[in-house]
C-alpha cells in the first residue's frame, strides 16, 4: 500500500473512536504458546528509554501504561527497566549501552536524536537485543518500528487551523509555524503534512524549529514573532505540540493580545484541554497513548519469545528510515481533539476525569458541553 493510500485508510479510522480503539484487542497479540516456539519464557526484561520530560505525557501516560502491559502479558515475571533522557542524546546513549551492558531481552526507544542514537542501535544488535522504536523513528537496525501517522496528525491540524479560519480564509492572512525540535524525525513529519494542507492557502509569516521542543524556547520564538509581523497582524499559530502552545499563549498574553488567534496543538495534555474549554487554544490532536504502549509492550514481548504471528499482525505497515527500508511498523490513528469532543476522547478513554477538566473556573464552560 502506497503511504497516500496507507494514509487514506487510517483516516477512514480516525472518523470512529471505537474503530481506532479495537485495534489491540483485534490483533490478539497475546496469543497462544502454539503460534510459535517461544525462544523465552515470562522470566525477561525490556529496557524502555523515552526522551524526554517536558512532555508531560511519558511519565504520566506512556511509561506505566507499558509496564502494566508487559506485566500483564509475562504473568507479573517480566519487568521494565526504564529511563528517560530528559532531552539529552548523549545521556540516551550511555543509558542505552547500559541496558546493553545488563543484558536486557529486547530495547523499546524513543530516540532524543534519531540519527545520533544509530550507533548504539547497531551496538544493542551486535549483543543479540532486539530494538524496537517507539513514536520517533529512530536510525540503524531496528527490528520494528510504532507510531502514530505522523504526516497525518500534520494534516489534521492543517486543517483545522483552515477550518477555524473559514470563513475569512484569505492567502493573504499571516501564520506563525511553531514546528518541533529539528532532532526529532516525527517533527519533520508533522511540518510536512501541515504544510500539505496550508501552502497557498495562507501565508506563513515566521517559521520555528523549536530547540528540543521546550515551551520556554516557542515562547521566547514567538516573542520574535509578534515583535516581526505584529500581534494584530497574525491570523492563526501552528503549533506542533501543546506544550509549545502554552508558551505562545504566554508570549501574545504578554504582548497584549487580550482575543487569541486559533493556535493548535498535539498530545491531549490536561492544560491544553482546559485552554480549549478555556478558548485560549483550538484544537489538539489526541493520540491514545494506551493503544501505541501497550501494542508496543505486545510487540516487545512477541519479538523476544518468538511469537512471529503475532509480532506480524501487530507489524502490517512498512515505513522507510535514512538508513534502513522496508521496516515492519504500526501506525496508530489519531483523532481531532476540540471542545465538541472532549467527552468522547480523553474522558471516554479514561485519560482525564470530569473532575481533573473542569476546574472552577471552567465550570460554564463544562456545564455548556454537559461535562459531567
Amino acid at each position: 500500500m502506497s503511504p497516500r493510500m496507507r494514509r487514506i485508510a487510517i483516516s477512514v479510522a480516525v472518523t470512529s473512536m471505537s474503530v481506532m480503539l479495537a485495534g489491540c484487542g483485534a490483533l490478539n497479540a497475546t496469543g497462544s504458546s502454539d503460534d510459535a516456539s517461544p525462544s523465552k519464557g515470562d522470566d525477561i526484561t525490556v529496557g524502555l528509554l523515552l526522551p524526554e520530560k517536558a512532555n508531560t505525557r511519558y511519565e504520566q501516560f506512556d511509561y506505566p501504561i507499558f509496564k502494566t502491559k508487559v506485566e500483564s502479558l509475562t504473568n507479573r515475571k517480566g519487568t521494565v527497566e526504564y529511563a528517560n533522557a530528559e532531552a539529552d542524546a548523549g545521556k540516551q546513549a550511555t543509558q542505552m549501552q547500559r541496558m546493553v551492558d545488563q543484558k536486557v531481552d529486547v530495547i523499546v526507544l524513543d530516540a532524543v536524536d534519531s540519527h545520533a542514537i544509530a550507533d548504539s542501535v547497531k551496538k544493542a544488535k551486535e549483543a543479540g537485543i532486539p530494538v524496537i522504536a517507539y513514536d520517533r523513528l529512530a536510525e540503524g537496525p531496528i527490528d520494528a518500528y510504532i507510531s502514530f501517522d505522523n504526516e497525518l496528525v500534520g494534516e489534521v491540524q492543517g486543517r483545522s487551523l483552515l477550518e477555524s479560519l473559514r470563513e475569512d480564509l484569505s492567502i493573504t492572512d499571516k501564520v506563525v509555524m511553531m514546528n518541533g525540535s529539528s532532532t526529532d524525525p516525527n517533527a519533520k513529519q508533522f511540518k510536512a503534512g501541515a504544510l500539505s494542507e496550508l501552502k497557498g492557502k495562507v501565508t506563513i509569516a515566521k517559521s520555528y524549529d523549536t530547540k528540543d521542543w521546550k515551551p520556554e524556547n516557542a515562547e521566547a520564538n514567538m516573542t520574535e514573532a509578534i515583535n516581526a509581523i505584529g500581534a494584530e497582524n497574525i491570523e492563526a499559530v501552528y503549533s506542533a505540540n501543546d506544550g509549545m502552545a502554552g508558551g505562545i499563549v504566554k508570549a501574545l498574553r504578554a504582548a497584549g493580545v487580550t482575543e487569541l488567534p486559533p493556535i493548535t496543538g498535539q498530545d491531549a495534555e490536561l492544560a491544553a484541554v482546559q485552554r480549549i474549554l478555556a478558548g485560549e487554544q483550538y484544537m489538539s490532536v489526541y493520540k491514545s497513548y494506551p493503544e501505541e504502549a501497550e501494542s508496543a509492550a505486545e510487540m516487545a514481548v512477541a519479538k523476544v519469545q518468538g511469537r512471529d504471528i503475532q509480532f506480524d499482525a501487530l507489524t502490517r505497515d512498512r515505513v522507510d528510515s535514512p538508513t534502513d527500508r522496508d521496516i515492519p511498523a504500526q501506525l496508530v490513528p489519531v483523532v481531532a481533539l476540540t471542545r465538541d469532543n472532549v467527552a468522547e476522547t480523553v474522558v471516554a478513554d479514561n485519560i482525564y476525569e470530569v473532575s481533573d477538566i473542569c476546574t472552577p473556573a471552567l465550570k460554564s464552560a463544562c456545564a455548556e458541553l454537559k461535562l459531567k
